[in-house]
């Protein structure tokens, strides 16, 4: 059950980061009138910064899977 809670969190993650950066270029380019220059530029950001917040995730949950299988390991 945890996995689907992790793949959840990953997924909307990325989401929201992507959705957060598209509306920021959208009311950049609607402000300053151009035709998808800052939709363009802050997508790729948003693409960028949620793949780096997801692999951060990713790394922390694995780490402590690891951790923890150690820790019943020298407990027996």
């Amino acid at each position: 059950m945890d996995d689907i809670a992790i793949v959840s969190q990953l997924g909307l993650t990325m989401a929201g980061s992507i959705l957060f950066c598209f509306a920021i270029g959208y009311y950049l380019d609607k402000w300053l009138n151009t035709k998808g220059l800052f939709i363009t530029v802050f997508i790729l950001l948003g693409i960028a910064g949620g793949g780096y917040t997801v692999y951060r995730q990713i790394m922390e949950v694995t780490t402590r899977d690891e951790e923890g299988k150690q820790e019943t390991e020298r407990r027996k």
